[in-house]
């Protein structure tokens, strides 16, 4: 022995050291690694998706409040419009309640006109027809007085004849 205490052989140890070395560095580059690589990918992927999802997210967001905002302008519009026709309408009513209205004055005025010359006739037949009979009257009276005198005179002319 030469000098070794305790029975210590460097030389295997070096040589277990250089082993352990070798199977050290062939577990890490043929397990390790790749395995590292993989979760290290399946992070990515997972950042990945959920970045996208995020987005997405955000997306719908904003598309959300771009619907909305277009549901209020269209509620706005559909109030404006809603206001434009009732106040056409409106003038339309009032416009044809005024055309009505001078019709109606119209129809009433030609009305009375028409009363009134109707009337005027009336009474124009009337005084006519009264001026007729009046006249029939007076020529009846005068022919019953000529016929009544001529009756007396005959009576008065054979009482004579009696006498």
């Amino acid at each position: 022995m030469t000098g070794v205490p305790l029975n210590i052989d460097w030389q295997q140890i070096l040589l277990h050291l250089f082993n352990f070395t070798i199977l050290f560095g062939a577990l890490y580059i043929l397990l390790y690694k790749p395995v590292r690589d993989f979760m290290e990918n399946r992070e990515a992927h997972y950042a990945e998706m959920d970045s996208k999802a995020e987005q997405a997210l955000a997306d719908a967001e904003n598309s959300k409040a771009s619907y909305e905002k277009k549901e209020r302008d269209f509620d706005e519009e559909i109030r404006t419009e809603k206001n434009r026709l009732s106040k056409e309408i409106e003038t339309e009513r009032e416009r044809r309640l005024a055309a009505a209205r001078g019709e109606a004055e119209k129809i009433i005025s030609d009305a009375r006109g028409e009363a009134d010359r109707e009337k005027k006739e009336i009474i124009e037949s009337a005084q006519k027809e009264i001026t007729e009979m009046v006249t029939d009257a007076m020529e009846k009276l005068t022919l019953e007085q000529t016929a009544s005198d001529a009756f007396d005179q005959f009576l008065d002319a054979a009482e004579e004849a009696d006498k």
